[in-house]
């Protein structure tokens, strides 16, 4: 295997996924006769979209029962894998128009269910709540029985998560498929497994797609994040047993990490996963954009953290790395605040101009791609670059009086606390562009982790260590 991915890597793996599924679905088409063919052209023009609307009604109608069904909705996702982007758009488009609930027909029924009688009534609400189910829900369903069926129909919510901005029809596709997923992907029906080198090299594939913290830089680099003191455990479905859902990797150290870089590094000896007494969630990765509001996360740390406690009793200590990824832009929007640098700040930072000039603005001084190399500016930078990534993850809010930081927030709802921040933890183009190179320890004390749940999620209170309330003190 080559050290380097391949240009193109995840869209090779997609194009290969659909090679593959529509091979398996024409097999399941042509079993059938009488299923109508897909010949649309690629970006389906109207009179194209007119057979399109048969096939749809052909896979409602039931015609040769669960056989054909099966037949018709092969056919009916060859033809959309078929379709270029413009042609997916306007398949979308008639799904979520054509076969969408009669609300002429709902208002008949809520008519008919005010003046039934108490004998009647339970027959009208029956018949009301028929009116209210969309028969494309009823055709999305049949995807269910196709292999690859539930996969296509989460890609398909990643593609109306994009179109459905500012389109009601879209939006109500969405909502409704997800609403679909949501029920098939409850947390009873998921299998936590672990990855490793063993692992198909499929699935190895898809990990280095997926990784969407710390990239994965190749082949080398995968098999380092899987050696011996390391532990990657994704959540899989049974209708997508080669598809991660979400992944975790986790280093195991002793003591707590606070450099990703550090930690990464492939040259390092690998360390004794038996004498750990710390495991580092360093990187956590949604891989399915369609089952976006559907989550998986806080499941997955609790059920990580009892597989390694069973395997490796001798950890103590449970603990993220963290990125900071809405820092720097609350610090650009929080530019104009008055006193936003304490007294003490502003003239070390004028001390870097000289001369009694005017110290130069914090996001200058951030944008100067020279600075982590810079001893006198990293000195300066760092007590007022800790104490504001602190204020912003301890007491900025945002919607609904949530943590501002999205990480932040995930931890906090699992229950972890704030226990330490790490200056130029990762100085990558990427963490300085997001957070100024700060990484953020949250700690899962097993002891602590309800009450603090209990208090964030109610009250919005914010769990942290000592050294993380010193630095809130600080005026």
């Amino acid at each position: 295997m080559s050290d380097r991915a391949p240009t193109g890597f995840f869209d090779n793996v997609v194009d290969r996924t659909w090679a593959n599924l529509r091979n398996v679905w024409r097999e399941i088409a042509t079993s059938t006769r009488g299923v109508l063919s897909g010949t649309q052209r690629p970006d389906l023009p109207e009179g194209d979209a007119a057979q399109l609307r048969m096939q749809m009604q052909s896979c409602l109608d039931g015609s040769g029962g669960e056989v054909g069904a099966r037949a018709h909705a092969a056919e009916l996702g060859r033809t959309f894998l078929g379709l270029n982007p413009v042609g997916r758009t306007r398949f979308l488009r008639v799904l979520a128009t054509d076969f969408d609930v009669d609300r002429a027909e709902i208002d008949r029924r809520c008519a008919a269910l005010a003046k039934a009688t108490p004998a009647d009534r339970p027959v009208a609400e029956i018949a009301l709540r028929a009116a209210l189910a969309p028969p494309r829900v009823r055709l999305l369903r049949q995807f269910n029985a196709l292999p690859e069926g539930v996969k296509f129909l989460v890609d398909r919510r990643a593609e109306l998560i994009e179109l459905a901005d500012g389109d009601p029809a879209m939006r109500g596709l969405a909502t409704d498929l997800r609403e679909l997923l949501a029920d098939w992907f409850d947390i009873g029906f998921l299998e936590l497994k672990r990855i490793s080198w063993e692992s198909p090299a499929a699935l190895l594939e898809k990990l280095i797609a997926y990784e969407a913290v710390h990239e994965i830089r190749g082949w080398n680099d995968l098999k380092n994040r899987l050696e011996a003191d390391r532990r990657c455990f994704a959540f899989f479905h049974p209708r997508m047993p080669d598809e991660p859902l979400i992944f975790v990797e986790v280093a195991l150290v002793r003591g707590m990490a606070e450099n990703i870089h550090t930690l990464l590094d492939e040259t390092a000896p690998h360390g004794d996963p038996q004498a750990a007494d710390t495991a580092i969630f360093y990187s956590i990765s949604n891989c399915q954009r369609g089952l976006d509001g559907i989550s998986f996360g806080d499941f997955l740390i609790k059920r990580v953290v009892d597989a390694l406690a069973a395997e490796l009793p001798k950890l103590k200590v449970f603990a993220t790395l963290s990125p900071v990824p809405g820092f720097r832009a609350w610090l650009t929007q929080a530019a104009g605040r008055p006193a936003l640098l304490l007294p003490v700040e502003t003239r070390a930072l004028a001390a870097l101009a000289g001369n009694g000039a005017e110290p130069p603005a914090l996001e200058t001084l951030l944008n100067r791609p020279e600075w982590p190399r810079d001893p006198a500016m990293v000195a300066a930078l760092r007590e007022p670059m800790l104490r504001l990534c602190t204020h912003y993850l301890v007491q900025e809010k945002g919607r609904g009086g949530r943590a501002a930081d999205p990480v932040a927030h995930f931890h906090l709802t699992n229950g972890a606390r704030v226990e330490r921040l790490n200056w130029l933890g990762d100085v990558s183009a990427k963490g300085l562009q997001q957070s100024a190179g700060i990484m953020v320890n949250y700690l899962y004390r097993l002891a602590d982790i309800e009450e603090n749940h209990e208090a964030y999620r109610g009250e919005g209170e914010v769990a942290a260590g000592s050294s993380v309330r010193h630095l809130v003190g600080k005026r």
